[in-house]
C-alpha cells in the first residue's frame, strides 16, 4: 500500500476517504509530524495503490488490517476521514488496540439519509468526472472552488487551490479506479455495526463537523449509541473535512486523543 512518511516519534497512520489520496491530509501533516511519525496512505484503488479485485468496505478494511500487521503497525494509532473513518471504527469494533480518531465517518445513516447521500454524492462525482478538463480553472477561482466543494467544506473559498485541484482530480477513473465500486459499497452495503459498552480494546474519538452536508450531524448520535465507549468532539464552522476547515483544532484534537 503506497504511503508517505514524515516526522519522528511513534507512528500515526492516516486513512483518507472516497476519491482522495494521502494528499487529502496535507493541511495537518506538518503539525502532526512535529510530534509523530506520520504515515499517510493511499487506499487500494486510490492514488498510487493498485485496486483490489473485489471492493467493499469489509475488503478495504481487511487490506488496511493486513498492511498494519505486515508493517509492524498492529497497534498503531489511527486517524480516518469519511470512508477512512468508517474503516477506523470498524477496526475499533474488531478489537484494534491503538488510539483511534474517526472524522465524520460514514455508515451511521438511516435509510432516508443513505438515499440522499447516494443521490447527492453520485451526482457530484459524475459532474466532477465530466469537468476534469476544467479542474485547474475550478480550483483556481474562489467562486468556482466554492461551487465545486460546497458539499464538502463550510468555507471552500478559503481552501488552497492546490489542495482543491488534487482533490477534484481524484474524482476520475484514472486516479481513483475504485471510486465507483467504493461509492456503491457505501450506498448499498451494510450499515456500520457497533461495539457493546466495555468491549473496545483501544480508545476511540469520533469527530464531527457541525455543518457536514455529507454525513449529517444527526448521525453522530447514532454513532455514539453504537459505540458508547467512544468520545465525541464537535468542530464548529466545519463541514465534512475538519482537517480542511479547522486544521489547527483538528491536529490538536488528534494529538490529544492519541496521547501526544
Amino acid at each position: 500500500m503506497y504511503n508517505v512518511r514524515t516526522g519522528n516519534g511513534s507512528p500515526l497512520v492516516l486513512v483518507h476517504g472516497l476519491g482522495s489520496s494521502h494528499r487529502n491530509w496535507d493541511p495537518i501533516v506538518p503539525a502532526l509530524a512535529e510530534h509523530r511519525e506520520v504515515i499517510a496512505l493511499d487506499l487500494p484503488g486510490f492514488g498510487q495503490t493498485p485496486p483490489l479485485a473485489d471492493v467493499s468496505i469489509a475488503s478495504l478494511t481487511d487490506a488496511l488490517r493486513a498492511y498494519l500487521d505486515n508493517e509492524g503497525l498492529s497497534d498503531a494509532d489511527l486517524v480516518g476521514s469519511s470512508m477512512g473513518a468508517r474503516m477506523v471504527v470498524e477496526l475499533a469494533r474488531r478489537g484494534h488496540r491503538g488510539s483511534m480518531v474517526a472524522l465524520d465517518p460514514g455508515g451511521f445513516w438511516n435509510d432516508r439519509q443513505v438515499k440522499v447521500f447516494g443521490a447527492t454524492i453520485t451526482a457530484s462525482l459524475a459532474l466532477m468526472k465530466r469537468a476534469q478538463p476544467l479542474v485547474p480553472f475550478l480550483a483556481g477561482n474562489p467562486i468556482t472552488r466554492t461551487a465545486a466543494l460546497a458539499q464538502f467544506s463550510a468555507a471552500p473559498w478559503k481552501l488552497p487551490s492546490g489542495l482543491v485541484e488534487r482533490e477534484l482530480k481524484g474524482f476520475s477513473a484514472k486516479t481513483s479506479p475504485s471510486l465507483d465500486a467504493a461509492r456503491k459499497a457505501l450506498i448499498h452495503g451494510p450499515k456500520q455495526q457497533g461495539a457493546p459498552k466495555g468491549s473496545l480494546q483501544g480508545s476511540l474519538l469520533i469527530g464531527w463537523g457541525r455543518q457536514d452536508k455529507v454525513t449529517t450531524p444527526s448521525q453522530a448520535e447514532v454513532a455514539m449509541q453504537r459505540f458508547p465507549d467512544a468520545t465525541l468532539h464537535w468542530f464548529d464552522k466545519c463541514g465534512h473535512f475538519p482537517h480542511w476547515d479547522q486544521p489547527t483544532e483538528t491536529a490538536r484534537v488528534i494529538l490529544r486523543a492519541t496521547g501526544r
